[in-house]
């Protein structure tokens, strides 16, 4: 659960204390992503980017944080975000889209570590810093944060570069089944704690796995009612 927050399913957290409007919330996101989610474009430079007219959710995350699995288990379709065992395989930045709904899913380069050339990395980086200021119709970033390690120095660059263009992002924890109850109530606790004072993170923080489905239900609801959807 979230620090200061009222609990949840799974021991995540999402917006208001109304069970009715938590429950409504928990529909949307049903109904969002019961439908069949596509590969859209990849996206290399800005110059590549579709027109800014649909709403965007975007996930950020280290290289290794399991981003691709998060995503994968959202829409519920195995292989839809390409996932490696090599760290730092997307390096671009990926859209995707179902039929119907003003918004895309943004699955962005992992930061803090890649098998790749250094001048790569740097266009890719410049890329994602590009991107993050100057997309107006990007509703929210889904920070996504490894239960195991918390909030590392490479994040807080992150959690700085989102401050400084006011893009509202959300921590997401990732592997929580991983670490034991009491752990996971510490590293929640130690998150709060990080983002407190940061103007542009979302105070709800919610708890996922993507191997047991812990929280798949809340993130849902979340872009949900993020994306301002009417469905």
């Amino acid at each position: 659960m979230a620090a200061g927050a009222p609990s949840s399913l799974n021991g995540s957290a999402i917006e208001g204390p109304d069970d009715a409007e938590a429950r409504a919330a928990l529909e949307a996101g049903e109904r969002l992503f019961a439908r069949p989610w596509d590969f859209v474009r990849g996206v290399p430079s800005l110059d590549f980017l579709p027109p800014a007219e649909l709403s965007e959710i975007a996930f950020a995350g280290r290289s290794n944080v399991g981003k691709s699995s998060v995503i994968n288990a959202l829409v519920n379709q195995h292989g839809l975000a390409r996932t490696s065992n090599t760290p730092g395989r997307t390096q671009e930045l990926n859209f995707f889209a179902t039929e119907g709904v003003p918004l895309f899913l943004v699955d962005m380069p992992g930061y803090g570590f890649a098998k790749a050339p250094k001048d790569r990395v740097d266009a890719w980086t410049s890329l994602v810093k590009d991107y993050l200021k100057g997309r107006t119709t990007l509703r929210r970033v889904m920070l996504l944060i490894d239960a195991r390690h918390g909030i590392k120095a490479v994040d807080r660059e992150i959690l700085g570069l989102l401050d400084e263009a006011a893009v509202t992002y959300q921590i997401v924890l990732t592997k929580v089944d991983k670490i034991s109850l009491a752990a996971r109530g510490h590293v929640l606790q130690s998150v709060a704690e990080a983002i407190r004072r940061r103007a542009a993170a979302y105070p709800e923080i919610l708890a996922t796995s993507s191997a047991k489905g812990d929280g798949v239900a809340e993130l849902r609801a979340a872009i949900a009612k993020a994306s301002l959807l009417e469905l």
